[in-house]
């Protein structure tokens, strides 16, 4: 059975191509368009989860903090893959939870290695 992961974010074009990459690589994908749907859209079987920074109707920050509070697999490792760089935002990301912070445009190499490593944190 493949790993579960969760792309939050309101790009359709984002959402289809981290799906190529993550389907490509053997992950099952569930797509959200934004915070709240990602949180709807959480369950225990999810392994990683891949959120946007700016998505309308609740934003990257406001839906980690969701996560975290909730009581479906609040422990989740959670990546922000965002266009957001400054020092302050990822300060920011942190403290709302965030696991790791990836910079768009992005490699695919770099996102399955860091999804791999937080997935996987034994193995490092």
């Amino acid at each position: 059975m493949a790993d579960k992961i969760l792309i939050v974010d309101d790009s359709v074009s984002m959402r289809q191509m981290t799906n190529m990459i993550l389907s490509g690589a053997g992950y099952e994908v569930v797509q959200a368009v934004d915070g709240k749907d990602g949180v709807a859209k959480m369950s225990a079987d999810i392994k990683v989860v891949i959120t946007d920074y700016n998505m309308p109707n609740m934003n990257g920050i406001e839906f980690i903090r969701a996560v975290r509070s909730g009581t479906v697999n609040k422990s989740v490792p959670i990546l922000m893959v965002t266009t957001e760089s400054e020092d302050s935002k990822k300060q920011e990301g942190k403290n709302a939870g965030a696991t790791g912070w990836i910079t768009k445009p992005f490699d695919k190499d770099t996102l399955l290695q860091t999804i791999h490593k937080v997935a996987n944190p034994l193995a490092f």
